[in-house]
């Protein structure tokens, strides 16, 4: 069975796509972001998953990919077009080629106009299919730089993607509407850049009257995308916190083991977010925990040194991780969730102090 995700980056509009292969927990990522690397590879270990490759399915002019970035930190292969221009992938594909994780096979389809380096991958029982920027969702990706031939986009699309079954599902590389889905039928009859009985000149005359910005990332996004996304110098991960062993979650919030913050209670300030009948009820309180109730926290930061790490504590970790955003929301750099909370620092026989049982 295949495990899907449909991931989003708001500043850039990019889908990611996560296909897990359910039996050997073998996956890819389609389209990676760089910004996004830490939340993509919280959800891949939450799930418990091993990534084998990320796909590009074209040189991005509007985001910088994380593929080099992943490589790095999982060891995943490198995956894109031997038509992309692009150095430093570990693999090169063209038309006819398959990506295989577990027992989930892709196919991989050249659809150049975009770029020369465009292409689509297709599930081998041609249910779903990953388009890119040559087809959206009731549009098309432009064609005035990086290649770009309307010409070419529209044979691509016609062969490559409408003689897909009408019931395959498209997934595009970008929607600005918050749309996320579509099908080959769909397209087939309302797509107004390429459905119904428009022929390669409609298509010509509508693209090359579009009028669009210049991508304002390009600079940026081209000549980093040209190398698999590996940076010219040194990088630290985004919003990286090294005062102990962390942990990011797919929820956003960084948490730390009872081990660890046994470890750290020298360094680290801890504020118990319960109620008072909680903190000195039957589970206790973590020696020295400072109790400001989570309804009180934000006018009561100031009582905190922001320049020494904040561990936040609650029964089972719920309103402790309310307790992280609230604080980094107020400017705090350095604060991290007790993972499990309480119960989880009990049951490990962690010191306790007030009304134990």
């Amino acid at each position: 069975m295949l495990i899907f995700r449909q991931l989003f980056d708001p500043s850039s509009s990019t889908y990611t796509y996560l296909l897990a292969d359910e039996k050997t927990r073998e996956c890819v990522l389609i389209d990676p972001v760089f910004e996004q690397a830490m939340r993509d590879t919280a959800l891949i270990n939450e799930l418990g998953l091993k990534l084998l490759a990320t796909l590009e399915t074209h040189v991005h002019a509007d985001h910088v990919t994380s593929a080099w970035l992943l490589k790095q930190k999982l060891g995943s292969e490198i995956i894109l077009s031997a038509s992309s221009g692009a150095e430093g992938a570990d693999r090169y594909v063209k038309t006819g080629d398959t990506v295989v994780f577990g027992d989930q096979i892709l196919e991989v389809r050249s659809t150049p106009g975009h770029t020369d380096g465009c292409v689509t991958f297709v599930l081998e029982d041609q249910s779903i299919a990953f388009t890119g920027d040559v087809l959206l969702i009731r549009g098309s990706g432009r064609t005035d730089f990086q290649q770009g031939s309307p010409h070419m986009m529209y044979e691509s699309v016609h062969s490559q993607i409408f003689s897909l079954p009408d019931s395959c599902l498209l997934y595009p590389g970008h929607d600005y509407r918050g749309l996320t889905v579509t099908s080959v039928a769909e397209e087939k009859r309302f797509n107004p850049r390429l459905g119904g009985n428009i022929n390669p000149e409609d298509f010509s005359g509508y693209m090359k009257n579009l009028k669009l910005p210049h991508p304002k990332q390009i600079d940026r996004a081209l000549p980093a995308n040209l190398k698999c996304g590996k940076p010219d110098g040194d990088i630290a991960a985004e919003n990286a916190q090294h005062w102990a062993s962390l942990k990011f979650t797919f929820a956003g919030i960084w948490e730390i083991d009872p081990p660890e913050l046994e470890e750290s209670l020298s360094r680290v300030q801890i504020v118990d977010v319960r109620e008072q009948q909680e903190y000195e009820g039957a589970l206790g309180h973590i020696p020295n925990a400072l109790l400001i109730p989570l309804d009180s926290l934000l006018d009561r930061s100031v009582e905190l040194n922001r320049d020494k790490p904040v561990v936040t504590v609650c029964r089972s970790g719920a309103r402790s991780a309310q307790a992280v955003m609230h604080l980094q929301k107020a400017g705090f750099t350095q604060v991290a969730n007790l993972s499990g909370g309480m119960l989880r620092w009990r049951d490990g026989g962690y010191p306790v102090q007030g009304n134990a049982e």
